[in-house]
């Protein structure tokens, strides 16, 4: 894949705050015209040197509450602000401007964004991981990656439903 990426991120975590929560899954898709690939760094792969290659070649990093949520947290729990390293686009700031308000799923069923994995929610994410922490559910940990590839993968289509232009 060549340079100059738009690169689409999410992560799941064992609760809200860096502080006594980790990350469990960070999804990244990288995205060139009709080349795309996704990463999954999972469990002890969550570090910023896996990220750092992750994200390289990547312009631009699109996320929904990232601002509040996703990079804050990146930066408390592995000492990086990937704002000093690419730009950051948060496609919530674009929903309120278009009175699309409330969490990701919700602003996907107003939009018509179909998802496979119907009902399951953040919370869900948390208890996926402990099943599969406590008792190694590996049926599990592939719900929980699937769910986090299609918030990633959601999050391209809604920058094209809002029709947010790369910069």
């Amino acid at each position: 894949m060549s340079e100059a990426l738009d690169a689409y991120l999410d992560i799941e975590t064992t609760g809200l705050s860096w502080l006594d929560a980790e990350i469990t899954v960070i999804g990244i898709c990288l995205i060139n015209g009709a080349e795309s690939k996704l990463t999954q760094l999972v469990g002890k792969e969550v570090n910023k040197d896996n990220l750092v290659k992750t994200l390289k070649g990547a312009r631009i990093i699109y996320t929904y509450n990232g601002s509040r949520f996703d990079l804050p947290f990146i930066n408390g729990s592995l000492g990086i602000n990937l704002e000093t390293l690419v730009d950051h686009h948060d496609l919530m700031y674009d929903c309120w401007r278009c009175n699309l308000f409330g969490g990701f799923k919700a602003v996907e069923q107003r939009l018509g964004i179909r998802r496979q994995l119907q009902g399951i929610t953040g919370l869900d994410a948390v208890l996926l991981w402990q099943r599969y922490q406590n008792f190694g559910d590996r049926k599990a940990l592939d719900l929980l990656l699937e769910y986090n590839k299609e918030d990633v993968m959601n999050l391209k289509v809604l920058r094209e439903r809002l029709e947010v232009e790369t910069r």
